[in-house]
């Protein structure tokens, strides 16, 4: 954690079509309720049209224009890692970064979005058996929440991913840390006898998201024995979601994850504590907000839902 030396901070995020997040009003929220200036500016490089290739140069020059910091967001997390002077233990055992922070003419490269899944997690599934749990993604997210359920201790993850080179990388990594038995890779194909028996299925692929409204697995392999999370937040409620609920399953949206690693990276940034439950109310305010304006964000459901 640094240790705020001023008032001030200029922080932004990178990220592919990011203009509607809600991080910015997260964070500069959070800060005036505790007296900081703070200033949060999203950096869109499909808007700009940039590609990837732009990150080192826009972590060069924001620490150059004296940037606090930037949180990385999809689908930069693992390519910026070979862009910054230091990764903090968290990021280097996930394998990916969501926060940098620029001090003393050093980039280090953290990760929140695995304590944001841990903290979501006790939150609204509480209790909820992880001997066994299926992994669908293996990119950055993907590789936080991993992180994050083996240190909630899951005895078994199996991840999948349409890339099977990346999901064999990320079992071999994780594997190296915590055991070859307790992570494996699986295809797309043996998603169905994987589910078969599973205790969650955790969806860390961009497929949900409102840009690619789908489900990531076919929702017949559903199960009300079978616990369901998310790490999309937009919508809250995605179609693998209303579907799990319909079946009676205890699902988990990525709402609170979304909530934590922002508290986590703006105590990063600033190096005070944010109230975490203030910036849940706020959230749950402004999706409140673009659910009355049409803006197409899904509520959260009843039953075994926890809300935020």
């Amino acid at each position: 954690m640094i240790l705020a030396s001023s008032s001030r901070y200029l922080v932004g995020l990178i990220g592919s079509g990011i203009t509607t997040s809600l991080s910015p009003a997260l964070h500069e929220e959070e800060a005036d309720r505790l007296g900081l200036r703070y200033l949060y500016q999203p950096i869109d490089l499909a808007e700009l049209q940039l590609g990837g290739e732009a990150v080192r140069d826009l972590l060069v020059h924001a620490r150059l224009l004296g940037y606090r910091g930037l949180n990385i967001t999809h689908p930069y997390k693992q390519l910026v890692l070979n862009h910054v002077d230091e990764l903090s233990p968290e990021a280097a055992a996930a394998g990916a970064v969501n926060t940098v922070v620029f001090e003393g003419g050093k980039t280090t490269g953290h990760n929140t979005d695995a304590f944001g899944f841990e903290q979501n997690f006790v939150r609204g599934l509480f209790g909820a058996a992880t001997d066994r749990i299926v992994l669908l993604g293996a990119g950055g997210a993907g590789s936080a929440v991993a992180y994050a359920l083996l240190r909630l201790g899951a005895a078994r993850i199996v991840v999948v991913d349409p890339a099977s080179e990346r999901a064999d990388r990320l079992a071999a990594t994780l594997q190296n840390r915590f055991g070859r038995d307790r992570v494996t890779a699986a295809s797309p194909g043996e998603l169905p006898a994987q589910l078969h028996g599973a205790d969650g299925l955790v969806n860390a692929s961009p497929v949900g998201m409102a840009s690619n409204p789908a489900s990531p697995a076919s929702t017949d392999l559903l199960r009300d024995s079978l616990w369901v999370a998310e790490v999309v937040y937009r919508p809250l409620e995605t179609e693998l979601l209303r579907a799990a609920r319909q079946r009676g399953c205890r699902t988990l949206d990525g709402g609170g994850m979304a909530v934590f690693q922002a508290a986590g990276a703006f105590e990063l940034f600033t190096g005070q504590k944010p109230d975490a439950e203030r910036m849940l109310e706020h959230f749950a305010s402004l999706v409140a907000a673009e659910v009355i304006a049409g803006d197409g964000w899904g509520l959260p459901g009843q039953g075994r839902h926890r809300p935020l």
